[in-house]
């Protein structure tokens, strides 16, 4: 039987669709040698349903992204199986992952191959599904980070945290830290400063995505020393979100 799945003409849809759209749109259209360029390309594609399923079961072998002028991003590909129909996405921003927590992907949708038609519908359908749910993120962003640093004090080679939160106390010790005799507070020996050092790293990467940081500081009886923030190390995020 004849293999429909790669007989869309993404790049020519792509580029009428993106002339119909409000705004300036560009395209980038991409064909793809193997699957994990396709997986590669589709990572932040922000569904959890029709689309993700596309990517994650079918070899798709193409696709484009339009990028607006305004920042919105759209994933654009065949549907796998109908050859007369095109799947449309959003792109979810670059934001850490706890931005996304308890946010509904604003999932994509399955059009006809009539790209004047596509146009109402991912403005009337998935467009303000999209704006909706970015707004979410981006307040989760903002409020998160500004949540105040846990803060580690230096007491001679040790390190000390006051940590009355149970979820937090549980990461610390996961990593190494252990209580003391003062109440809610856990201590990072310094008997092995490497190990140290990579427990407070371990520790900011888990703590990053919650939207938590680490602070270093020494006790203030010890003037001239100011707070050091830990810069938590590289997170990565898979949306297609392919999951």
């Amino acid at each position: 039987m004849h293999d429909h799945e790669h007989d869309h003409d993404v790049e020519g849809f792509a580029t009428v669709l993106a002339g119909e759209l409000a705004g300036h749109w560009t395209v980038e259209y991409r064909e793809h040698g193997n699957r994990t360029q396709q997986l590669n390309r589709a990572e932040w594609v922000w569904d959890m349903n029709l689309v993700a399923d596309a990517v994650a079961r079918h070899p798709l072998q193409h696709d484009a992204v339009l990028t607006c002028n305004d920042g919105t991003r759209l994933y654009v590909t065949g549907r796998p199986r109908h050859e007369d129909d095109f799947l449309v996405a959003a792109i979810a921003p670059p934001l850490p992952p706890h931005a996304f927590q308890g946010v509904r992907e604003p999932d994509g949708i399955a059009v006809a191959a009539d790209p004047f038609a596509a146009a109402d519908a991912v403005t009337t359908g998935l467009l303000p599904r999209y704006q909706a749910a970015l707004a979410q993120v981006q307040d989760n962003a903002a409020r998160l980070d500004s949540r105040p640093p846990l803060v580690l004090t230096w007491m001679g080679a040790d390190l000390h945290a006051h940590v009355p939160s149970v979820p937090l106390r549980e990461i610390l010790t996961e990593h190494g830290f252990t209580p003391s005799d003062s109440v809610h507070t856990l201590v990072l020996r310094g008997d092995d400063t490497a190990l140290q050092a990579q427990a407070v790293r371990t520790v900011g990467a888990r703590l990053a995505t919650l939207g938590l940081h680490l602070a270093l500081r020494h006790p203030s009886a010890r003037p001239g020393l100011d707070t050091t923030t830990v810069a938590p190390a590289q997170q990565s995020r898979s949306s297609t979100r392919v999951r």
